[in-house]
Protein backbone atom coordinates (compact mmCIF):
# COMPACT_ATOMS: atom_id res chain seq x y z
CA UNK A 1 0.00 0.00 0.00
CA UNK A 2 2.78 2.61 1.09
CA UNK A 3 4.37 1.82 -2.21
CA UNK A 4 1.38 2.82 -4.37
CA UNK A 5 0.76 5.95 -2.43
CA UNK A 6 4.48 7.00 -3.25
CA UNK A 7 3.65 5.96 -7.18
CA UNK A 8 0.37 7.85 -6.73
CA UNK A 9 2.69 11.07 -4.96
CA UNK A 10 5.21 10.92 -7.86
CA UNK A 11 2.49 10.88 -10.44
CA UNK A 12 0.68 13.74 -9.13
CA UNK A 13 4.13 15.97 -8.58
CA UNK A 14 5.08 15.19 -12.43
CA UNK A 15 2.05 15.22 -14.05
CA UNK A 16 0.03 18.02 -11.98
CA UNK A 17 2.58 20.05 -9.66
CA UNK A 18 5.00 20.23 -12.77
CA UNK A 19 3.45 19.51 -15.71
CA UNK A 20 6.70 18.58 -16.84
CA UNK A 21 7.04 18.29 -20.67
CA UNK A 22 9.18 15.79 -22.92
CA UNK A 23 12.80 17.18 -23.77
CA UNK A 24 13.07 19.33 -20.19
CA UNK A 25 16.03 19.12 -18.04
CA UNK A 26 14.49 18.01 -14.23
CA UNK A 27 16.73 17.50 -11.24
CA UNK A 28 15.73 15.68 -8.21
CA UNK A 29 17.66 16.55 -5.09
CA UNK A 30 17.27 16.14 -1.14
CA UNK A 31 18.17 13.60 1.00
CA UNK A 32 19.39 9.86 0.40
CA UNK A 33 16.90 8.33 2.69
CA UNK A 34 14.20 8.83 0.04
CA UNK A 35 15.29 6.74 -2.27
CA UNK A 36 11.74 4.69 -2.47
CA UNK A 37 9.79 8.34 -3.89
CA UNK A 38 12.96 8.77 -5.87
CA UNK A 39 12.42 5.76 -7.60
CA UNK A 40 8.52 6.46 -8.47
CA UNK A 41 9.42 10.03 -9.06
CA UNK A 42 12.72 8.59 -11.23
CA UNK A 43 9.76 6.18 -13.44
CA UNK A 44 7.57 8.42 -13.81
CA UNK A 45 9.69 11.12 -15.25
CA UNK A 46 11.12 8.88 -17.71
CA UNK A 47 7.77 8.06 -18.84
CA UNK A 48 7.12 11.74 -19.14
CA UNK A 49 10.41 11.99 -21.60
CA UNK A 50 12.22 14.42 -19.59
CA UNK A 51 15.77 14.45 -18.98
CA UNK A 52 16.74 13.68 -15.10
CA UNK A 53 19.85 14.49 -12.78
CA UNK A 54 20.20 14.04 -9.56
CA UNK A 55 22.10 15.35 -6.37
CA UNK A 56 21.71 13.53 -3.29
CA UNK A 57 22.86 14.39 0.09
CA UNK A 58 22.81 12.79 3.71
CA UNK A 59 22.80 14.07 7.13
CA UNK A 60 25.96 12.69 8.15
CA UNK A 61 27.78 14.21 5.30
CA UNK A 62 26.27 17.28 6.12
CA UNK A 63 27.72 16.78 10.04
CA UNK A 64 31.29 16.29 8.46
CA UNK A 65 31.20 19.18 6.74
CA UNK A 66 30.21 21.94 8.74
CA UNK A 67 32.40 19.68 11.13
CA UNK A 68 35.35 20.00 9.15
CA UNK A 69 35.48 22.41 6.45
CA UNK A 70 37.60 25.36 6.27
CA UNK A 71 36.26 29.08 6.41
CA UNK A 72 37.01 28.83 2.17
CA UNK A 73 34.48 25.90 1.86
CA UNK A 74 32.07 27.04 4.23
CA UNK A 75 31.85 30.34 1.90
CA UNK A 76 32.37 28.15 -1.56
CA UNK A 77 29.10 28.42 -4.09
CA UNK A 78 29.50 25.33 -6.25
CA UNK A 79 29.74 26.56 -9.76
CA UNK A 80 27.91 22.77 -10.59
CA UNK A 81 25.01 23.63 -8.31
CA UNK A 82 25.04 27.30 -9.96
CA UNK A 83 24.95 25.97 -13.46
CA UNK A 84 22.09 23.91 -12.25
CA UNK A 85 20.17 25.95 -10.20
CA UNK A 86 20.69 28.21 -13.65
CA UNK A 87 19.58 26.16 -16.44
CA UNK A 88 17.32 23.22 -15.24
CA UNK A 89 13.48 23.48 -15.97
CA UNK A 90 12.13 21.62 -12.61
CA UNK A 91 13.54 20.93 -9.48
CA UNK A 92 12.01 18.43 -7.16
CA UNK A 93 13.50 18.51 -3.81
CA UNK A 94 12.84 15.47 -1.31
CA UNK A 95 12.98 15.93 2.57
CA UNK A 96 14.18 12.37 4.23
CA UNK A 97 16.77 12.94 6.72
CA UNK A 98 18.18 10.01 8.49
CA UNK A 99 18.93 12.60 11.39
CA UNK A 100 17.05 15.63 12.07
CA UNK A 101 18.75 16.73 14.76
CA UNK A 102 22.37 16.27 12.57
CA UNK A 103 23.38 20.24 13.06
CA UNK A 104 21.85 21.35 16.39
CA UNK A 105 25.26 21.61 17.94
CA UNK A 106 27.16 23.40 14.95
CA UNK A 107 28.18 27.36 15.42
CA UNK A 108 25.66 28.94 14.24
CA UNK A 109 28.30 31.87 12.83
CA UNK A 110 29.16 28.68 10.42
CA UNK A 111 25.58 28.42 9.59
CA UNK A 112 24.65 32.07 8.54
CA UNK A 113 28.33 32.19 6.75
CA UNK A 114 27.22 28.89 4.19
CA UNK A 115 23.64 30.59 3.98
CA UNK A 116 25.20 34.10 2.72
CA UNK A 117 27.43 31.97 0.29
CA UNK A 118 24.34 30.02 -1.16
CA UNK A 119 22.00 33.39 -1.16
CA UNK A 120 22.52 33.53 -5.05
CA UNK A 121 20.96 30.12 -5.68
CA UNK A 122 18.47 31.27 -3.43
CA UNK A 123 18.04 34.68 -5.02
CA UNK A 124 18.27 33.38 -8.70
CA UNK A 125 15.96 30.69 -7.82
CA UNK A 126 13.17 32.57 -6.78
CA UNK A 127 13.84 35.04 -9.99
CA UNK A 128 13.50 32.33 -12.27
CA UNK A 129 10.24 31.00 -11.00
CA UNK A 130 8.85 34.34 -11.04
CA UNK A 131 10.01 34.31 -14.42
CA UNK A 132 8.35 31.44 -15.61
CA UNK A 133 11.50 29.93 -16.57
CA UNK A 134 11.78 27.59 -13.29
CA UNK A 135 9.22 24.96 -11.68
CA UNK A 136 9.85 23.64 -8.25
CA UNK A 137 8.38 21.60 -5.88
CA UNK A 138 9.61 19.69 -2.02
CA UNK A 139 8.06 17.38 -1.09
CA UNK A 140 8.98 14.53 1.75
CA UNK A 141 9.56 10.67 2.01
CA UNK A 142 8.94 9.24 5.17
CA UNK A 143 11.71 8.29 7.30
CA UNK A 144 12.05 7.01 10.75
CA UNK A 145 13.99 10.16 12.11
CA UNK A 146 10.67 12.07 10.48
CA UNK A 147 8.07 9.58 12.36
CA UNK A 148 10.03 9.80 15.79
CA UNK A 149 10.39 14.02 15.09
CA UNK A 150 6.40 13.63 15.23
CA UNK A 151 6.29 11.37 17.79
CA UNK A 152 4.65 8.98 15.43
CA UNK A 153 5.09 4.95 14.28
CA UNK A 154 6.51 5.27 11.12
CA UNK A 155 3.54 3.50 8.81
CA UNK A 156 1.40 5.66 11.27
CA UNK A 157 3.41 8.79 10.12
CA UNK A 158 3.57 7.41 6.38
CA UNK A 159 -0.38 7.40 6.53
CA UNK A 160 -0.74 11.18 8.00
CA UNK A 161 1.54 12.30 5.36
CA UNK A 162 -0.44 10.61 2.16
CA UNK A 163 -3.54 12.02 3.72
CA UNK A 164 -2.15 15.69 3.99
CA UNK A 165 -1.35 14.52 0.54
CA UNK A 166 -4.60 13.88 -0.74
CA UNK A 167 -2.99 10.83 -2.01
CA UNK A 168 -5.41 8.16 0.23
CA UNK A 169 -8.64 10.17 -2.45
CA UNK A 170 -9.08 8.00 -5.39
CA UNK A 171 -8.44 11.20 -7.01
CA UNK A 172 -5.69 13.30 -5.55
CA UNK A 173 -5.88 15.59 -8.57
CA UNK A 174 -9.45 16.96 -7.70
CA UNK A 175 -9.05 17.29 -4.27
CA UNK A 176 -6.09 19.88 -5.10
CA UNK A 177 -8.28 21.49 -7.45
CA UNK A 178 -11.13 22.04 -5.45
CA UNK A 179 -8.47 23.64 -2.67
CA UNK A 180 -7.49 25.51 -4.94
CA UNK A 181 -11.07 27.06 -6.07
CA UNK A 182 -11.31 27.62 -2.90
CA UNK A 183 -8.12 29.74 -1.76
CA UNK A 184 -8.98 31.37 -4.93
CA UNK A 185 -12.29 32.91 -3.89
CA UNK A 186 -9.99 34.05 -0.56
CA UNK A 187 -7.92 35.38 -2.85
CA UNK A 188 -10.22 37.51 -4.42
CA UNK A 189 -11.20 39.06 -0.99
CA UNK A 190 -8.02 39.43 0.33
CA UNK A 191 -6.11 41.85 -2.95
CA UNK A 192 -7.94 44.78 -2.65
CA UNK A 193 -7.09 44.92 1.19
CA UNK A 194 -4.69 46.89 3.32
CA UNK A 195 -3.76 45.24 6.63
CA UNK A 196 -4.00 42.23 8.69
CA UNK A 197 -3.98 42.13 12.06
CA UNK A 198 -3.07 38.98 14.01
CA UNK A 199 -4.29 38.29 17.96
CA UNK A 200 -4.02 35.42 20.53
CA UNK A 201 -4.68 35.04 23.90
CA UNK A 202 -0.98 34.22 24.33
CA UNK A 203 0.53 37.62 23.68
CA UNK A 204 0.43 37.93 19.92
CA UNK A 205 -1.00 41.37 18.92
CA UNK A 206 0.38 42.21 15.29
CA UNK A 207 -0.12 44.57 12.34
CA UNK A 208 0.77 43.94 8.90
CA UNK A 209 0.17 46.33 5.69
CA UNK A 210 -0.69 44.21 2.60
CA UNK A 211 -1.96 47.34 0.99
CA UNK A 212 -0.79 47.27 -2.85
CA UNK A 213 0.36 43.60 -2.38
CA UNK A 214 -0.61 40.75 -4.89
CA UNK A 215 -1.68 37.03 -2.69
CA UNK A 216 -0.59 33.59 -4.00
CA UNK A 217 -2.58 30.56 -4.64
CA UNK A 218 -0.30 27.13 -2.83
CA UNK A 219 -2.32 24.42 -3.71
CA UNK A 220 0.39 21.58 -4.71
CA UNK A 221 2.23 23.04 -7.29
CA UNK A 222 5.37 24.40 -5.14
CA UNK A 223 4.70 22.68 -1.83
CA UNK A 224 3.24 19.06 -1.65
CA UNK A 225 1.72 18.22 0.78
CA UNK A 226 0.19 21.99 0.43
CA UNK A 227 -2.49 24.79 1.47
CA UNK A 228 -2.11 28.36 1.95
CA UNK A 229 -2.57 31.60 0.79
CA UNK A 230 0.61 33.86 1.37
CA UNK A 231 1.80 37.23 -0.01
CA UNK A 232 4.45 39.49 1.55
CA UNK A 233 4.28 42.92 3.88
CA UNK A 234 4.16 46.06 2.29
CA UNK A 235 7.90 47.61 3.58
CA UNK A 236 7.71 50.71 1.84
CA UNK A 237 4.33 51.62 4.08
CA UNK A 238 5.01 54.78 6.09
CA UNK A 239 4.85 52.68 9.40
CA UNK A 240 7.44 50.54 7.95
CA UNK A 241 4.45 47.89 6.88
CA UNK A 242 4.79 45.31 10.17
CA UNK A 243 4.35 46.53 14.28
CA UNK A 244 3.48 44.49 17.35
CA UNK A 245 4.58 41.36 18.51
CA UNK A 246 4.33 37.69 17.46
CA UNK A 247 4.80 35.05 20.22
CA UNK A 248 5.01 31.93 18.35
CA UNK A 249 3.26 28.74 19.54
CA UNK A 250 5.27 26.05 17.66
CA UNK A 251 9.25 25.82 17.79
CA UNK A 252 10.91 27.23 15.07
CA UNK A 253 12.97 24.86 13.20
CA UNK A 254 15.48 25.75 10.58
CA UNK A 255 18.75 23.56 9.47
CA UNK A 256 17.66 21.22 11.88
CA UNK A 257 17.94 23.22 14.84
CA UNK A 258 15.08 23.79 17.09
CA UNK A 259 14.26 27.53 18.60
CA UNK A 260 11.45 27.22 21.24
CA UNK A 261 8.81 30.00 22.69
CA UNK A 262 10.23 32.54 20.03
CA UNK A 263 8.57 36.49 20.62
CA UNK A 264 9.19 39.26 18.09
CA UNK A 265 8.63 42.71 18.58
CA UNK A 266 8.53 44.59 15.57
CA UNK A 267 8.65 49.11 14.66
CA UNK A 268 8.45 50.30 11.64
CA UNK A 269 9.08 47.14 9.64
CA UNK A 270 12.25 46.00 11.83
CA UNK A 271 12.51 43.46 14.70
CA UNK A 272 13.80 45.31 17.29
CA UNK A 273 13.69 42.58 20.37
CA UNK A 274 13.86 39.06 19.69
CA UNK A 275 13.73 36.53 22.83
CA UNK A 276 13.75 32.82 22.47
CA UNK A 277 13.53 30.45 25.41
CA UNK A 278 15.87 27.76 23.68
CA UNK A 279 18.62 28.42 21.61
CA UNK A 280 18.20 32.03 21.73
CA UNK A 281 21.61 32.99 20.72
CA UNK A 282 21.05 31.02 17.00
CA UNK A 283 18.05 32.82 17.00
CA UNK A 284 19.95 36.31 17.14
CA UNK A 285 22.76 35.15 14.80
CA UNK A 286 20.20 34.56 12.10
CA UNK A 287 18.73 37.54 12.22
CA UNK A 288 22.23 39.73 12.33
CA UNK A 289 23.41 37.75 9.37
CA UNK A 290 22.34 40.32 6.91
CA UNK A 291 19.56 43.08 6.49
CA UNK A 292 16.85 42.21 5.39
CA UNK A 293 17.03 38.91 7.92
CA UNK A 294 15.35 41.08 10.45
CA UNK A 295 12.44 42.07 8.53
CA UNK A 296 9.36 39.74 6.85
CA UNK A 297 9.00 38.77 3.99
CA UNK A 298 6.14 36.41 3.61
CA UNK A 299 3.10 36.31 5.62
CA UNK A 300 0.44 33.67 5.39
CA UNK A 301 -2.58 31.74 6.38
CA UNK A 302 -2.75 27.82 6.63
CA UNK A 303 -5.59 26.22 4.80
CA UNK A 304 -4.93 22.50 5.14
CA UNK A 305 -7.62 21.17 7.42
CA UNK A 306 -6.03 17.02 6.91
CA UNK A 307 -2.89 18.62 9.21
CA UNK A 308 -4.15 19.47 12.67
CA UNK A 309 -0.62 17.28 14.65
CA UNK A 310 2.88 19.91 14.68
CA UNK A 311 5.29 17.22 13.29
CA UNK A 312 8.63 19.87 13.43
CA UNK A 313 8.40 19.95 9.67
CA UNK A 314 7.93 22.64 7.93
CA UNK A 315 6.78 21.47 4.96
CA UNK A 316 3.46 20.60 6.43
CA UNK A 317 3.26 22.74 9.84
CA UNK A 318 2.83 25.94 8.31
CA UNK A 319 -0.24 24.32 5.77
CA UNK A 320 -1.66 23.42 9.29
CA UNK A 321 -5.56 24.68 8.99
CA UNK A 322 -5.90 27.47 11.70
CA UNK A 323 -2.51 29.01 11.39
CA UNK A 324 -0.67 31.73 10.13
CA UNK A 325 3.41 32.02 9.56
CA UNK A 326 5.44 34.90 8.99
CA UNK A 327 8.96 34.45 7.07
CA UNK A 328 11.72 36.42 8.23
CA UNK A 329 14.39 37.29 5.08
CA UNK A 330 13.72 36.82 1.51
CA UNK A 331 10.52 37.60 0.13
CA UNK A 332 8.53 36.64 -3.12
CA UNK A 333 8.91 38.98 -5.82
CA UNK A 334 5.49 38.25 -7.62
CA UNK A 335 3.92 38.85 -4.15
CA UNK A 336 5.22 42.65 -4.40
CA UNK A 337 7.45 42.09 -1.25
CA UNK A 338 11.01 43.50 -2.35
CA UNK A 339 13.27 42.06 1.19
CA UNK A 340 16.21 40.77 0.08
CA UNK A 341 18.79 38.22 2.42
CA UNK A 342 19.97 34.94 2.55
CA UNK A 343 17.46 33.90 5.14
CA UNK A 344 13.75 32.45 4.33
CA UNK A 345 12.78 31.06 7.77
CA UNK A 346 9.07 30.68 8.44
CA UNK A 347 7.78 30.61 12.01
CA UNK A 348 3.98 29.36 12.54
CA UNK A 349 1.60 30.76 15.11
CA UNK A 350 -1.57 28.68 16.08
CA UNK A 351 -4.88 30.58 16.20
CA UNK A 352 -6.91 27.44 17.53
CA UNK A 353 -6.77 28.98 20.85
CA UNK A 354 -8.65 32.07 20.75
CA UNK A 355 -6.84 33.49 17.76
CA UNK A 356 -8.49 35.76 15.87
CA UNK A 357 -7.44 37.38 12.13
CA UNK A 358 -8.78 40.82 11.07
CA UNK A 359 -8.70 42.43 7.84
CA UNK A 360 -9.15 46.37 7.45
CA UNK A 361 -11.15 45.68 10.47
CA UNK A 362 -13.22 43.10 9.39
CA UNK A 363 -13.16 39.53 11.61
CA UNK A 364 -12.71 37.08 8.93
CA UNK A 365 -10.92 33.94 11.43
CA UNK A 366 -11.87 33.03 15.04
CA UNK A 367 -10.46 29.83 16.77
CA UNK A 368 -8.50 28.68 13.38
CA UNK A 369 -11.80 28.73 11.47
CA UNK A 370 -12.56 31.11 8.51
CA UNK A 371 -15.79 32.65 8.76
CA UNK A 372 -16.95 33.27 5.55
CA UNK A 373 -18.33 30.94 2.95
CA UNK A 374 -16.52 29.10 0.62
CA UNK A 375 -13.45 29.08 2.51
CA UNK A 376 -11.28 26.35 3.44
CA UNK A 377 -12.78 24.41 6.30
CA UNK A 378 -12.77 21.50 8.39
CA UNK A 379 -16.06 20.14 7.62
CA UNK A 380 -15.03 19.86 3.63
CA UNK A 381 -11.35 18.44 4.89
CA UNK A 382 -12.59 15.39 7.15
CA UNK A 383 -10.20 12.49 6.60
CA UNK A 384 -9.26 10.85 10.18
CA UNK A 385 -5.37 10.84 10.76
CA UNK A 386 -3.47 9.11 13.60
CA UNK A 387 -2.68 11.48 16.60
Amino acid sequence: MIKDHLEKMAQVLVHYSLAVQPGQLVLLTGDLEGMPLYDALYHQLILAGAHVTTQFISSRWEEIFYRYASQEQLSHLNPFVKEMTEKVHHRIRVIAPSNTRALSQVDPAKQALVSRARAPLLAKTLERSAKGELNWVVTLCPTQALAQEANMGWEDYAEFVFQAAFVTESDPIAELKALEAQQNKMIAFLESKKELHFKTPQGTDLRVSIDGMHWRNSCGRRNFPDGEVFTGPNLAAKDGGVNGVVRYTYPAILQNTVVEDVELVFEKGVVVKATAKRNEKFLKAMLQQDEGASRLGEIALGTNYNIQKFTHNILFDEKIGGTFHAALGMGYSETGNTNQSALHWDMICDLTQGGEVFVDGQLISSNGQFLIEGWPSRKHQTHKHPG
